[in-house]
């Protein structure tokens, strides 16, 4: 039998080296998470488990199982605040997906060359914090000082009461909401569009395609993942809704329900009624359609499936 030859040095090293670089790699990449996965934990996951625990016990501690959850549903405000919100989501995603996908694909096709500009003026609200944000629209929406009174005087309002009446108040904080978040979404999409080839692109437009057929069934459905992404963080934050009703129900002097929401109810129930149980009920009745929501759109968008 002959002994088959040893393989050379100069075979061996390039698969070290190259192990020893993947290696690397794998360190750097735990570094850069391990930071982000300790916040996570701490200010996420950690709080996260302590309103389920809460939720789950009574004020002596002792285990409750689903009554904390059962009671916070029979109280006359629970429905009322979770349909409001509901509302302004309906409003708010609807509105928020058609909008931004609109003028990005305009800043995508035919507004390339300032599209420098425009991305700097759509992200300037989004500096605004969500109080500031609130102020300032309390402002436009007040007939006796807005800029735009001659627009509110065609709805026949004409003070700030009419303006700010509860019936109004979903489509409002839609426009607060969009003002404020829209503009670092066109941003956002802008880039997503920027990383599909031109080559996909010249390629339907040699075969016939208009610029309403490039936009609507090659731009977007490239896309489609990011428009998934935004959806479930718009629908995240917006179910967090509390900033704007509560500086619009202090506004109003009372017309406004200081549990439109539910996380002002919420809010209501620890520190007014000092039941933090039945408020932790609340939050987690809100992480949990949340989460469900998220899942549906994950699984159905299949948006962590590598194409």
């Amino acid at each position: 039998m002959i002994a088959s030859p040893a393989p050379a040095v100069s075979d061996v090293r390039p698969v070290a080296r190259r192990g020893s670089r993947l290696g690397g790699r794998q360190r750097a990449g735990y570094l850069f998470v391990s930071g982000y996965a300790a916040l996570l934990l701490l200010f996420g996951a950690a709080p996260g488990g302590y309103a389920i625990y809460l939720a789950v016990t009574g004020a002596n501690g002792n285990f409750s199982g689903f009554s904390n959850f059962v009671s916070t549903a029979k109280d006359f405000r629970f429905v009322p605040a979770f349909e409001h919100v509901g509302l302004f989501l309906l409003i708010w995603l609807v509105v928020l997906v058609v909008v931004v996908l609109a003028l990005a694909l305009m800043l995508h096709g035919g507004l390339r060359r300032p599209g420098a500009i425009f991305r700097f003026l759509f992200y300037i609200p989004g500096a605004l914090a969500g109080s500031a944000s609130v102020l300032v629209w309390l402002f436009m929406l007040d007939p006796t000082v807005s800029p735009w009174h001659f627009i509110l005087s065609a709805f026949n309002f004409s003070e700030l009461a009419q303006t700010i009446e509860p019936n109004h108040l979903p489509p409002i904080f839609a426009i607060i909401a969009f003002w404020t978040g829209a503009g670092g979404w066109i941003v956002i999409m802008n880039g997503a569009l920027n990383n599909i080839s031109d080559e996909v692109i010249d390629s339907a437009k040699v075969d016939g395609a208009s610029v309403w057929q490039v936009a609507l069934r090659v731009k977007l459905p490239l896309i489609k993942k990011w428009v998934v992404y935004m959806c479930i963080l718009a629908f995240a934050g917006g179910t967090q809704l509390f900033v704007e009703p509560q500086l619009v129900g202090e506004a109003s002097l009372g017309a406004v329900s200081t549990t439109w929401s539910p996380n002002q109810l919420a809010y209501y129930m620890a520190f007014q009624n000092d039941n933090f149980s039945y408020a932790a009920a609340i939050s987690v009745d809100l992480l949990v359609i949340g989460l469900i929501c998220a899942a549906l759109l994950v699984f159905r968008s299949k948006l962590f499936e590598i194409e």
